[in-house]
């Protein structure tokens, strides 16, 4: 698979073909799903496929300097920004950067857990800064480096390694916050990186690897 083939794709579904929207579809589900699904509850479905047909239209505007997930991605962001915002923006009374999925009652409701670890860690996530959340979710979820969450986030290349930083020690605050239990507070930030990569497993992939630095 390469970016080349994906915009052969595109274009191809742009030009009519079914067969081969499918086939991107398909090729890129599962990582605009993991991406949405800690965020949105019932609305998940509806805004993959929102994603997609964004996609499509915005064809054009795509430019080979990143990777074609890359730009998916980005739209996914841009697509979920506008569904929180009439979940609740207005009720949150901040701004995106400052919004937290659980100040906007967002429930995800098709995400599975494994463990009593993975499951803190999914409500603590929730209580990041939206784009924090994202930041970290990009970098344990999907591998992609700072330059590519750069592009997703729409921020300069430099600030990113700062927000991973700053995401990473607001989760550890709030893995203490939405915890009662010693055994499963000290359980889950003994090994932090490792529960976090290990949620990349939703969909039938293979975990993530939490040995990467940004």
């Amino acid at each position: 698979m390469s970016g080349a083939d994906d915009l052969a794709l595109l274009d191809a579904w742009r030009a009519g073909d079914a067969t081969a929207g499918e086939t991107l579809f398909e090729r890129h589900f599962a990582c605009v799903y993991r991406f949405l699904c800690n965020k949105l509850g019932r609305d998940v479905d509806d805004v993959v496929q929102e994603t997609f047909l964004a996609c499509l239209q915005a064809r054009d505007r795509f430019r080979a300097d990143s990777s074609f997930r890359t730009f998916l991605l980005a739209i996914a962001r841009n697509k979920l920004l506008k569904r929180l915002e009439r979940i609740g923006r207005e009720e949150a009374g901040a701004s995106f950067e400052e919004t937290r999925v659980v100040d906007l009652d967002a429930s995800p409701g098709h995400f599975l857990v494994r463990s009593e670890e993975q499951a803190v860690l999914l409500r603590a996530l929730r209580r990041l800064p939206i784009d924090l959340q994202i930041a970290l979710e990009l970098f344990y979820w999907e591998a992609m480096t700072s330059a590519e969450i750069a592009v997703v986030l729409d921020v300069p290349h430099g600030t990113v390694r700062s927000r991973l930083r700053r995401a990473r020690e607001i989760l550890r605050e709030k893995v203490e916050l939405v915890t009662d239990d010693p055994g499963l507070r000290q359980s889950t930030l003994g090994n932090f990186e490792q529960w976090l990569a290990s949620m990349r497993r939703r969909i039938g992939e293979p975990d993530g690897d939490a040995s990467r630095s940004a």
